[in-house]
């Protein structure tokens, strides 16, 4: 099972395919493309050589249909071997008679982005199709090598295939403010459990305090056994406010998220983990602080919910930065079937990534294991 938040909320990025439907479709597709790349090379040249006596203008109609049915059937055939984020693509509206409507076809840019994929396909298919074989044959290759291939071939769909620039912006403008929404309702939920932790904890002992002071004082010449006891209990209500302050704000920041970095205070939460939990953190240089905090929450709580409701036996954090983002990466060997539902832990772990622009996307089929990952931009 595989979850994140919804369209949206992600960005448009070309994930690592898996390798075995990444060789599968090195193997179908260049004779997919082959056909392809000289139906419409040939339709394309008879029917421009042959304009001028007006026999080409319907070879060119018909070519125009061919190549969008061409650029569908690639935007589905590449989203469902590869893994790619491709949606379906919106053609520009198409009025009048046949050729009002073949006008409107050649003025939409999605056309001649179709056209541009299928002359690029076919030397890229030929390469992978060597590719493809070879891993037949070179197992090892093909763990590794087949799936970054398939990254670029889906790299390169989503650039030809995919939206244009300016639906690029609008689903990005959407998201993020998706993600603002989010961020506000997450901060609000925060605030509330600080209020809630301060009035039911803190507050109430320090009232403690003051009333057992109070009676002291009232019997600082008549008791002084019982003003002995009543200090007492005011200094051991006074130690636990502390505690309970000390708490809260290591709960609102860790001081040794501060002093030490993600390493240490990954290491510590780790250490606390009922159950053995293996942590490699490499984030040089460090991250902005407001990333940090949410790794160290989103780690914590995850680790927290792999104990309570997961049946796993050990576990394993693993953290990274690249140029752009951090990467957490929480994984366990328990029985799976974890999702992200309105309401749950899962969707409280995204609501707080989102409060950065982050996205956090859940895969845990049934029997395991289950991988969380939260990709969290270092710019917003």
């Amino acid at each position: 099972m595989m979850t994140a938040m919804s369209d949206e909320r992600a960005p448009l990025e070309q994930p690592r395919p898996k390798a075995v439907r990444t060789i599968a479709y090195f193997i179908t597709g260049f004779p997919l493309h082959l056909v392809q790349f000289v139906l419409t090379v040939v339709l394309l040249g008879v029917g421009l050589a042959t304009v001028v006596i007006w026999v080409g203008i319907p070879l060119l109609m018909f070519t125009t249909s061919m190549v969008r049915g061409f650029g569908d059937l690639e935007r589905r055939y590449v989203r469902r071997m590869l893994d790619s984020p491709l949606p379906p693509v919106e053609r520009a509206p198409a009025e009048g008679g046949v050729l009002r409507r073949w006008r409107y076809r050649l003025v939409d840019p999605t056309t001649w982005r179709d056209l541009g994929y299928v002359l690029a396909a076919l030397p890229l298919s030929a390469v992978e199709f060597a590719v493809g074989l070879a891993s037949i044959i070179l197992l090892p290759m093909a763990i590794w090598v087949a799936p970054w291939i398939g990254w670029a071939h889906g790299s390169l769909a989503l650039a030809l295939l995919g939206p244009n620039r300016a639906k690029r912006l609008e689903a990005k403008a959407q998201r993020l403010q998706a993600s603002r929404a989010r961020g506000v309702d997450a901060a609000e939920a925060e605030r509330r459990r600080i209020e809630r932790d301060l009035h039911d904890g803190a507050q109430q002992r320090l009232v403690s305090v003051a009333m057992s002071l109070g009676r002291a004082k009232n019997k600082f010449d008549k008791d002084p056994e019982a003003v002995r006891e009543l200090i007492a209990e005011a200094h051991t209500d006074a130690k636990l406010a502390v505690a309970e302050l000390r708490d809260l704000a290591r709960g609102i920041y860790p001081a040794v998220l501060g002093d030490r970095g993600l390493d240490a205070a990954l290491s510590a939460q780790a250490a606390k983990s009922p159950i053995p939990v293996d942590v490699e953190v490499d984030v040089d240089p460090r991250p902005p602080a407001a990333v940090e905090t949410t790794a160290y929450f989103i780690v914590g709580e995850t680790l927290t919910n792999i104990a309570k409701h997961s049946g796993a036996t050990e576990a394993s954090v693993k953290v990274w930065r690249t140029d752009e983002k951090v990467v957490v990466e929480i994984t366990d060997n328990g029985h799976g079937g974890a999702e992200i539902r309105p309401g749950g832990g899962l969707a409280g772990l995204a609501d707080r990534a989102a409060t950065i622009d982050g996205v956090v996307t859940v895969v845990s089929p049934e029997g395991g294991p289950t991988v969380i990952r939260a990709d969290l931009p270092c710019a917003w």
